[in-house]
């Protein structure tokens, strides 16, 4: 018997021992009900539920995802990219994520105003009209130049032509900064594609913005997912009445992961390219629009050329004549170290009259047809001669009177 006492207290907690932890889950779950808060963009599957991916990952499949049941996405008359705030519980036995229990925000308006949104495709376009203002500092050059000559409004489809190494990231930083700077009600989101790694922690570091990014050595179906979807959440915020800012580096590069990804037709146009490869990437491009009293979604992407890749060439001739605002970046002054390597004959804004004052426009008119005869070289250091002096571009223009 004295054997037997001491082995029987053995036993006794290593069978407690399972049960010990499943008494405190349920503790843990009465405690931390609605307790805990989450906010995510929303995907639908297919069999009507779905999921809040969160940007820390990209917005691709996590285990941080939260379970979203299908008589809430009924309820609330949720869509694929609504961004979803509200308190979650805790997964039970047997699940796997966490599940929403109460929705508190929609795209940062009441579940009740969102209710009756009129949806994207249905909104009525124009053309720009409300000038985003770029000009920070005296000394930042290239946003004082894109805002006499190519202005950017809200709701501009803006594409930036550049050959390889002439800065064109970096003048994306710059756009993107001083969006930030001068105008905080727009909700700011940089979606690089297929771009090295550093420079996606460079972004990150260096932009108050949103990063969303794959990385060259993912694979295209990545690539087109995370496009996808940070498209999806723009237009839900549109929708909502708020301005938004996609800032894409490049629609070239998004344009061969569609390529990539899309099944074959039999149909190839030349360069390797599918003939409905471009449907996707051109919907993107074409969601930048100005919609009437309501929101505004803007969209700049850089088109590559030059690159040697006859597939470049096909794609960018594609999204040509669809912008309404083109920059063109030249090799030549970028190999002379002239920064910004702006070809400001090349670069103009459809419809300018719409965002500059009358008298700025006029003078632009001057400025224009004086150095419409110069080559890229001489137009640009003549402009940047001229602006040096002058702490912004209504001095610099005053000046040029005289």
């Amino acid at each position: 018997s004295e054997t037997q006492g001491p082995e029987t207290t053995q036993e006794a907690p290593v069978q407690q021992r399972p049960q010990f932890p499943h008494k405190k889950e349920q503790v843990f779950n009465i405690e931390f009900d609605g307790i805990i808060q989450a906010e995510g963009v929303l995907e639908m599957m297919p069999d009507g539920y779905g999921f809040l991916r969160s940007s820390d990952y990209n917005y691709l499949s996590s285990p941080d995802d939260v379970y979203v049941s299908p008589s809430q996405i009924k309820l609330f008359g949720l869509k694929t990219g609504d961004t979803v705030y509200g308190s979650v519980r805790p997964p039970k036995e047997g699940e796997k994520y966490f599940a929403l229990l109460k929705v508190d925000t929609i795209n940062g308006k009441r579940p009740d105003e969102v209710r009756d949104r009129v949806p994207f495709d249905y909104l009525t376009p124009l053309f720009p009209y409300e000038k985003l203002n770029l000009a920070t500092s005296p000394s930042n050059y290239s946003t004082r130049i894109m805002d006499l000559f190519t202005p950017i409004g809200k709701g501009q489809r803006g594409l930036i032509v550049a050959q390889p190494k002439t800065g064109k990231t970096m003048l994306l930083k710059e756009v993107a900064n001083a969006i930030a700077e001068n105008h905080p009600e727009c909700y700011l989101m940089i979606v690089l594609v297929d771009e090295r790694p550093e420079e996606v922690t460079d972004m990150e570091r260096s932009v108050k913005a949103e990063v969303i990014a794959s990385t060259f050595d993912e694979p295209a179906e990545k690539h087109v997912k995370v496009s996808t979807i940070a498209l999806q959440k723009a237009k839900r915020l549109v929708e909502c009445g708020h301005d938004v800012v996609i800032l894409l580096d490049s629609i070239t590069r998004l344009a061969r992961a569609h390529n990539t990804v899309a099944p074959a037709s039999g149909k190839v146009l030349s360069g390797g390219v599918e003939a409905n490869a471009m449907q996707k990437p051109k919907q993107f491009f074409g969601a930048a629009r100005k919609i009437e009293n309501g929101g505004s979604l803007t969209i700049l992407a850089t088109a590559l050329v030059d690159t040697g890749s006859k597939m470049d060439e096909v794609i960018f001739e594609e999204f040509k004549g669809t912008g309404n605002m083109e920059l063109a970046l030249d090799r030549k002054l970028a190999n002379r170290r002239v920064f910004p390597a702006i070809d400001i004959v090349a670069s103009s804004t459809r419809r300018d009259d719409l965002l500059l004052d009358k008298d700025v426009a006029k003078r632009m008119w001057v400025l224009r047809k004086h150095m419409a005869d110069m080559n890229t070289e001489e137009a640009m250091n003549t402009l940047l001669q001229n602006m040096k002096g002058t702490k912004d571009n209504m001095e610099f223009l005053s000046s040029m009177n005289g």
